[in-house]
């Protein structure tokens, strides 16, 4: 399929080495799909990780429900290869 580009307005279509420089973009933006879905899934772990941290303090004594919880939020994204592994991810509940 050619491509094409607006130049001036004017249209023409894309050189050889363009449609090259296009399918190479394209195809580092697909093999990147992994990279951006685990950091999407990493900045909503994190933001969890954060309102529970004051459960870490040293005057406070955390319980093993919250023990648990921490831990499996920092564990959900082992052995995830694949967007459709990540997106299936279902976070643990937060203990009362």
């Amino acid at each position: 399929m050619t491509r094409y580009i607006y130049e001036n307005g004017i249209e023409r279509a894309a050189t050889a080495e363009e449609e090259a420089a296009f399918d190479a973009e394209e195809t580092a933006y697909a093999n990147s799909a992994v990279t951006r879905a685990l950091a999407k899934l990493r900045s909503k772990r994190n933001k969890l990780l954060i309102e529970t941290d004051w459960t870490a303090n040293s005057d406070v004594t955390m319980s093993s429900a919250m023990t648990t919880y921490r831990q499996a939020l920092r564990d959900i994204t082992n052995e995830l290869t694949t967007v459709e592994q990540i997106e299936a991810v279902v976070f643990p509940i937060k203990p009362v």
